[in-house]
């Protein structure tokens, strides 16, 4: 299969890579400018529009609130959401209304990022402003400078990282399957014990966007805007691959699972054999938690999976903006991200170089691995457009949906 290489994808870019390379320890362009903004955000109550659908992230969140409270007196509210999009709506009524902004800070990505800056709905560029913006890996992890295809451009800022990570029970799953082909024919092995999420959850798009950059040769097309045209040559292989599988997988691919976290738990009570996720560190974090079995190994295919950046963003509207920058810039710190790639408390992996850190803030992400941890890491494959997901989902539905 043909991958969108790293130099071709920080081409499509086509942004500033400023910064990017500089060592050690990350230090502000401009201390004066950083002391007024502090200053400005000094008893600023920043309402941070997150999701809020996992506890464990939800504490993390709790955490960096209460240090940038402690030490910039800066409150940050957490304010729970389930579908990113509910903000992007909410925000371009407030644009159409000529309102003040209810939202600060948002965590969002792919079509909610794509649709936020074309409509002109985001503050920044951003990177400009933040002392630790430096130490972002902009080189090894392309995807922090194009999400979903579309440059970021400093409208967005880098939080986190993840990829399309599979797993199984290395008990009952010996030889668990590393390719479609395999995934075909270890579903027509063991009928009933295979599912995926129901598009549109994310989970369940992602894997359909996984399935259609394995099935096509030339993936060029997929990483730019949809048409008509591309979609009806690109997705005949996909149907196909599905109607194969489908007869095979949980109740016969009449229903399918809720969401990701259910088929864990179906995959938990053995009801299923092979479930997904977004986070390669997830299974590690279920296994600490003892919600999952100790045999329970996490893998990619080999060939590659979706991978991708998270981020944060500020709305052009926002009321704290100074705190909503500072409160980003501490999510940036080696010291949050490394608290955030902790297995014990996240397992999110870091949007940072660590080497080109200090020694003392390397050590921080030196953790020994634990059981559930991908083993052996494949090649992230970069998201097709954002302008894919919408089609993609509503063919889906029109097929397999009822």
């Amino acid at each position: 299969m043909k991958l969108i290489t790293r130099r071709n994808l920080l081409a499509l870019a086509g942004t500033s890579l400023a910064g990017a390379h500089l060592t050690g320890a990350a230090q502000p362009a401009n201390l004066p400018a950083w002391d007024t903004l502090a200053t400005k955000a000094r008893g600023q109550t920043v309402y941070f529009n997150a999701w809020g659908g996992s506890d464990a992230i939800n504490r993390y969140i709790q955490w960096a609130a209460a240090q940038v409270l402690q030490r910039h007196g800066v409150r940050v509210e957490h304010v729970k959401v389930s579908d990113a999009a509910d903000v992007v709506k909410r925000v371009r009524n407030e644009k159409a209304l000529a309102q003040s902004g209810s939202v600060d800070l948002v965590w969002i990505n792919g079509e909610n990022f794509a649709a936020m800056k074309r409509e002109g709905l985001l503050h920044g560029p951003l990177n400009a402003s933040l002392r630790h913006y430096a130490l972002v890996d902009t080189v090894g992890k392309p995807t922090t400078l194009v999400d979903f295809a579309v440059p970021v451009d400093g409208m967005e800022v880098p939080w986190g990282m993840a990829q399309l990570t599979f797993m199984a029970d290395s008990k009952r799953v010996p030889k668990p399957p590393n390719d479609l082909a395999e995934l075909q024919a270890f579903a027509t092995a063991n009928p009933g014990r295979v599912t995926y999420p129901r598009p549109p959850d994310f989970h369940g798009t992602t894997f359909l966007k996984q399935l259609l950059l394995d099935l096509n040769k030339d993936r060029a097309p997929l990483y730019q805007p949809h048409s008509q045209a591309a979609f009806a040559s690109a997705t005949p292989a996909l149907w196909n691959y599905l109607d194969a599988l489908h007869p095979h997988l949980w109740r016969k691919g009449r229903q399918f699972a809720a969401s990701a976290a259910a088929m864990r738990q179906m995959l938990a009570d053995g009801e299923l054999l092979w479930a997904l996720t977004f986070n390669p560190n997830e299974v590690a974090n279920e296994i600490a938690a003892k919600r999952l079995s100790t045999s329970v190994v996490a893998y990619q295919f080999s060939g590659g999976t979706i991978g991708n950046t998270h981020f944060v963003a500020v709305p052009f509207n926002a009321r704290a903006k100074e705190g909503a920058i500072l409160f980003t810039d501490f999510l940036l710190s080696p010291e949050a991200q490394a608290r955030k790639a902790d297995i014990a408390v996240w397992g999110d992996p870091t949007v940072l170089d660590t080497q080109r850190l200090p020694a003392a803030e390397q050590a921080l992400f030196n953790a020994r691995p634990a059981p559930g941890q991908v083993v052996q890491s494949a090649p992230a494959i970069p998201e097709p457009h954002a302008s894919w997901v919408s089609p993609l989902e509503q063919a889906w539905l029109q097929r397999y949906g009822t």
